[in-house]
């Protein structure tokens, strides 16, 4: 987001994620989005919080590997209520920053967003590697700068489950939703 602004593309953050669980994970993440957003300028669109419908179609998928056809269904969702929203407000043109992180596949990624722009003929996903020349190393510079909550799992309840039973089985604790790893800006 931030290269964005530094290149002059003016740009609404749309926030849609019904995947992401308990509640208190959806809040912490949704208001760094908006934090962000509020000190940059940049609109802030916070979509519903559609949980029942996301885990109605998380069905049968339930043990599905992270990468698998559960996140592939999960992005189609999620694209899909993008693309309908900025079909209905006049934007060309949409994208992500799911792509920033190692542990998602860009390759999924950007073929869920391509299909679900596929649906408008006015629209188009913007392809990028975010993860180049650095970008993943600038994120965590950013988020320390920032002092951003970082979250420690994609965001799903199997995402956290699994997560915590590679954590448990590698000697390390459980993740505490909501801790904060960077000290207070009144402790610098």
């Amino acid at each position: 987001m931030e290269a964005m602004l530094a290149s002059g593309i003016e740009y609404t953050i749309f926030f849609y994620n019904p995947n992401i669980h308990p509640l208190k994970e959806y809040e912490l993440r949704k208001e760094e989005n908006i934090r962000f957003a509020e000190k940059f300028g940049v609109p802030f669109v916070d979509a519903d919080y559609d949980r029942d419908n996301w885990f109605e179609r998380a069905k049968g998928m339930e043990w599905s590997p992270e990468r698998g056809e559960r996140c592939t269904m999960c992005f189609d969702m999620r694209f899909e209520r993008t693309a309908l929203y900025a079909h209905e407000n006049g934007f060309p043109v949409i994208t992500s920053s799911l792509g920033i992180s190692r542990w998602k596949d860009m390759k999924q990624i950007n073929d869920c967003g391509v299909r679900a722009a596929a649906n408008y003929p006015e629209m188009m996903y913007w392809e990028f590697n975010w993860r180049k020349g650095g970008g993943s190393a600038r994120m965590i510079e950013i988020s320390k700068r920032e002092r951003f909550y970082q979250q420690e799992y994609c965001g799903c309840i199997y995402s956290l489950r699994d997560t915590n039973r590679h954590r448990v089985a590698t000697g390390r604790e459980r993740i505490t939703i909501g801790v904060q790893y960077y000290e207070p800006e009144n402790n610098k």
